[in-house]
């Protein structure tokens, strides 16, 4: 252990009982700045939580959220300010000493070791002593009493890599609770859950709040701002604009402050004029490579000035459906595009060939399918496109210059921030991100679009504009496949709806005629299929 370590632990001591006053906010920022050579990520922010309470923090990605909680959590060292626990001062050298000061953080991006047991996942970094085995065995006690206490059940025994993402999720709330955290920060903690693991981890905050814990939430997403936080600060591009309580403002007053402007906050489309039909699937299946059966022998359809959107809990076949279209996986069945058999299983079934023949792909993940991150903007623009005639200077050079000038304007066009096409992709918020990979599929002009979570993970000004994409490609003429587990982005942007569980369409629905509630059952396998109307 680091000298450093040892004493940060030792000067961020959480303050006692017998210390701290008894009115004392759980924490106080003050006057907090923190910049990234010109970039100035955090300017002079002030912030106080509330003991027992769920405190969320909203922005646009860029805005300083996860800066500013980084700095709480002693990843980063802030320019100017103090931070204060419990009535405090405190100095936040490490995370070692976040933990000490009692503060615990679940990312977004969860840092567990996948061929680790959960026990294993939680006493590490955590054991008493060299020895193992008694640490184990206390972690098992204490591991059962938390689970039960705060209704966070996983088998202590079962490896991460076979529990599902609401799972996992737990265990890394286990693991701050385990180190006795009486602050919790969660960043974004819904953008990889179902709707039924998010509800659920709502109810888990609830009984940390009744039991005294302090919650600090990252979010975009509004609904949950309002369903779960008794008070909510906005920022804006590194300062902090207001704070209010929950119960005193709207999601309309809340998106204006995190955008400076007025947002739509649904989608605003003319009706659906669909014409030839584009996409036909007749008897697909699907089986991954341990041979289970993912897409169970499902038909579709989809027409040219039309969205299809296809719902389900994650892992019920829209993943392989879209990998199929896409030419990442192979599968049986038909498809005709154009009313022209696709290739599945031969030589002309990879993505290339998807491509050529009018098929864009946006992958529901964008780090491992649609980006390289180390790689500049300008160099993942052109992914898949790189062999087009008009990026070739000959036969062995493409032209740098050519796609660079298309990257430019297709990031003012698609209004990447920063419009810098030789940043690394990692280097751009989420948001921006998504949007690269977005104006690389849509600018192409596809006949078929498939599209995977579309905002995933994104701020709710580049959901508005994102949604406002789609719907003008579709206004164009062209067909677009839309796989989410956001139900209400599938109830405002589709014309269509089908429902998959299971690897089986378990019905189509019109959106005008059905609801969260008869959408929830059919995901669950419950609701027998209507077969009929919608899309007849």
């Amino acid at each position: 252990m680091s000298v450093q370590s040892e004493a940060g632990r030792q000067a961020t001591a959480a303050p006692t009982a017998s210390t701290a006053p008894i009115d004392a906010p759980a924490i106080e920022l003050r006057g907090i700045s923190k910049a990234f050579g010109p970039v100035q990520a955090n300017k002079d922010i002030s912030i106080t939580v509330k003991k027992g309470t769920v405190h969320g923090i909203i922005g646009e990605n860029g805005a300083g959220k996860s800066t500013l909680m980084s700095i709480l959590y002693g990843f980063y060292k802030a320019d100017a300010g103090t931070i204060h626990i419990k009535g405090q001062e405190v100095q936040i050298a490490d995370s070692q000493a976040a933990i000490s000061a009692g503060i615990g953080m679940v990312f977004q991006h969860f840092k567990l070791v996948e061929n680790f047991t959960v026990l294993e996942n939680v006493i590490l970094g955590a054991e008493d002593g060299g020895l193992l085995k008694p640490s184990l065995a206390k972690a098992r006690t204490l591991l059962k009493q938390l689970s039960d206490e705060y209704q966070l059940s996983v088998d202590p025994d079962a490896l991460i890599e076979d529990l599902s993402v609401g799972h996992q999720q737990r265990v890394e709330i286990l693991k701050a609770l385990y180190r006795q955290a009486d602050i919790l920060i969660l960043d974004e903690p819904t953008g990889v859950l179902t709707p039924a693991e998010a509800d659920h981890l709502f109810r888990i905050l609830e009984g940390l709040k009744e039991q005294g814990k302090t919650i600090i939430l990252i979010t975009h997403k509004l609904r949950e701002i309002m369903e779960i936080t008794d008070t909510v600060s906005v920022m804006r591009r590194g300062e902090m604009t207001a704070t209010v309580q929950t119960a005193d403002t709207t999601p309309e007053d809340l998106a204006e402050l995190m955008v400076g402007r007025k947002v739509l906050l649904h989608v605003e489309k003319k009706p659906a004029t669909p014409g030839a039909q584009i996409l036909e699937i007749e008897n697909l299946h699907v089986v991954d490579e341990q041979g289970v059966e993912r897409v169970k022998g499902i038909d579709l359809h989809v027409r040219a000035g039309e969205i299809l959107g296809i719902c389900g809990v994650a892992g019920n076949g829209q993943t392989e459906l879209l990998e199929v279209l896409g030419g990442y996986q192979n599968g049986t069945g038909t498809i005709r595009l154009n009313g022209e058999e696709i290739d599945l299983t031969g030589k002309n079934s990879d993505g290339q060939s998807r491509r050529a023949r009018g098929i864009s792909h946006v992958p529901e993940d964008r780090h491992d399918e649609g980006l390289i991150l180390n790689f500049q903007a300008w160099e993942n623009m052109v992914f898949g496109y790189h062999h087009a005639p008009e990026y070739q200077k000959n036969r062995f050079l493409m032209d740098n210059a050519a796609i660079k000038a298309m990257t430019q304007e297709s990031m003012t066009k698609f209004d990447v921030r920063p419009p810098n096409p030789k940043l690394e992709a990692k280097s751009f918020s989420g948001g921006n991100q998504q949007k690269i990979v977005l104006a690389r599929e849509i600018e192409r002009n596809p006949d078929l679009l498939l599209i995977g979570q579309p905002t995933r993970g994104v701020d709710i000004g580049a959901i508005e504009f994102i949604h406002q994409q789609i719907v003008h490609l579709r206004d164009a003429g062209k067909a677009i496949l839309l796989v989410s587990v956001e139900l209400d982005e599938i109830l405002s942007l589709s014309d269509r709806i089908a429902v998959m569980f299971d690897g089986k369409i378990m019905g189509e629905r019109l959106p005008s005629e059905t609801n969260e509630g008869e959408l929830g059952l059919m995901m669950a396998g419950i609701a027998e299929e209507n077969p009929g109307e919608a899309g007849q």
